[in-house]
């Protein structure tokens, strides 16, 4: 599939991108400076706070390595006093806590003050992760990018065919692009083949193996199995209107929803058992939201979102 991207080239100025290598994120900003920037290259987030001892000495350290690294990473800073969502969304428990984005996904942290050559030495593995360059100079690799954007949107508007014909594509040319390969297995889920889906991912090829990307992807394969074996979306929107506080029939509409594919009736199903009953089934509702999340991936806005949804119920 030939597709044309205008050519890019890495950040040549470290003097006139500096101000922009170390910035602190509120959660207005998080999409843009960690999500979207992460698509060009790592970003480190440091969750810190005025009062944090250990935060004092790991954020200058923090500070100097992603200086030196001259424009391959981007360090920000988040607040947690200021902006305790992002840290909740993230399951911060306490810091300082330091996460590293890349493609719009989590891929490695620490958690602690760490000396500065252990710092340094994670940030040489981050780069090398993520292959040290600040946007892909190769231009196979941009066409990728762009084939699995394009892919993605196709997936979102329910158009499985493009999508699956988009993710075999790039396969045929990189069979090791994990992106592909977890597209490819969330077009079958989608698409009702859970079976299919079951044996991409028992078949993945060992580099895919590897990568963290499927980890979200066996969650939600996982996860359309479980709810293959449910009712319908018709039959159990009129049990439960015959009894609303029924919170099985609830749970298993949320299953239900999931497996066609209305993620979003999924979650709220099963947000208003944990309004209605933060405990019951022994949280049965809440650890599922946790698997929903984990599904979709901690990037996803409906994660973001729901996330945030569930920690007011909770904490209300």
């Amino acid at each position: 599939m030939a597709l044309q991207l205008s050519p890019h080239s890495p950040l040549a100025d470290d003097a006139a991108n500096r101000d922009n290598l170390v910035k602190d994120v509120t959660l207005k900003t998080f999409v843009t400076d960690v999500i979207e920037a992460s698509k060009k290259r790592p970003i480190i987030v440091d969750f810190w706070a005025p009062w944090c001892g250990p935060c004092k000495q790991l954020g200058p350290i923090l500070e100097k390595l992603a200086r030196a690294a001259k424009g391959a990473v981007a360090l920000v800073k988040i607040d947690i006093d200021r902006d305790p969502e992002i840290a909740q969304q993230m399951g911060v428990q306490s810091i300082p806590a330091v996460f590293a984005f890349f493609q719009g996904q989590p891929v490695d942290g620490f958690m602690g003050a760490l000396p500065e050559s252990q710092v340094q030495a994670w940030i040489d593995r981050l780069m090398k992760l993520t292959g040290g360059s600040v946007l892909p100079e190769d231009d196979d690799a941009v066409d990728f990018n762009l084939a699995l954007e394009q892919a993605a949107q196709s997936l979102a508007a329910h158009d499985f065919v493009t999508a699956e014909a988009i993710y075999r594509d790039v396969l045929d040319q990189d069979a090791a692009n994990a992106g592909a390969y977890t597209g490819l297995i969330r077009c079958q889920i989608q698409n009702g083949h859970t079976a299919e889906a079951r044996q991409l991912l028992d078949n993945a090829p060992p580099e895919i193996v590897k990568d963290k990307t499927l980890d979200a992807t066996r969650t939600a394969v996982e996860l359309a199995e479980q709810a293959a074996k449910g009712g319908s979306v018709t039959d159990l929107e009129s049990k439960l209107q015959s009894s609303p506080t029924d919170h099985q029939v609830r749970f298993e509409l949320a299953m239900a929803y999931f497996a066609a594919g209305q993620r979003e009736q999924a979650v709220d199903a099963l947000l208003e058992i944990v309004r209605r009953s933060r405990t019951w089934n022994e949280d049965a509702a809440r650890k599922q939201l946790v698997k929903f999340f984990e599904a979709f991936g901690a990037t996803d806005p409906l994660t973001i979102a729901s996330r945030r949804r569930l920690s007011s119920i909770l904490f209300s």
